[in-house]
């Protein structure tokens, strides 16, 4: 492996003297302070350099404008949590009631086992568990208009509840991560 390293051709001087060049305009051009574009140029071209002692390099100058991008990104994410912890405020752009997308995401993926472990159920059993569960009915209600005992019902309550637990742990869904 060593050998692969050493033997792989690292680009020539004027290479890096073009690339640097290049990354000084790019970076005036998207309005970067002399000073601020220098210090960018020189960190990509030292990331440039490491990666090509490693890896080959498909397109230098493509490499080096995404690197580029990507420091004056970070500097400015570290800018704005430097002045957010001076000024002790937060950002009211960032600030949300609404749940977070993972949240989100995982409530949905919990609905959809639901729903397929609901639809899988035998009839009898998924009637029961609406009626008890989403339409707050009694189970002695439930029982009359089915002909069964009140105890047939929360049996059936109990298994449904206990095939959709199943279901959601088959799945990986958390369900207390979803509600807290």
């Amino acid at each position: 492996m060593l050998s692969n390293v050493i033997d792989r051709p690292v680009p020539a001087a004027q290479d890096w003297n073009a690339a640097r060049a290049a990354l000084l305009r790019y970076l005036r051009a998207k309005g970067a302070p002399p000073d601020l574009a220098d210090d960018v140029a020189q960190e990509t071209l030292a990331r440039l350099i490491a990666l090509s002692h490693t890896q080959q390099i498909g397109s230098l100058f493509a490499l080096a404008f995404r690197i580029a991008d990507n420091l004056i990104v970070d500097g400015r994410r570290r800018e704005a949590r430097r002045r957010v912890r001076e000024s002790g405020e937060v950002d009211e752009e960032w600030e949300s009631d609404d749940p977070s997308l993972d949240r989100v995401l995982d409530s949905r993926r919990a609905l959809d086992v639901l729903s397929l472990c609901l639809r899988r159920m035998p009839p009898l059993r998924r009637e029961v568990l609406i009626r008890r569960r989403l339409d707050q009915e009694s189970c002695r209600a439930i029982g009359e208009d089915l002909a069964m005992s009140a105890k047939a019902v929360e049996k059936h309550i109990t298994r449904g509840l206990l095939d959709l637990r199943a279901a959601l742990d088959r799945a990986g869904v958390d369900v207390a991560g979803i509600g807290g």
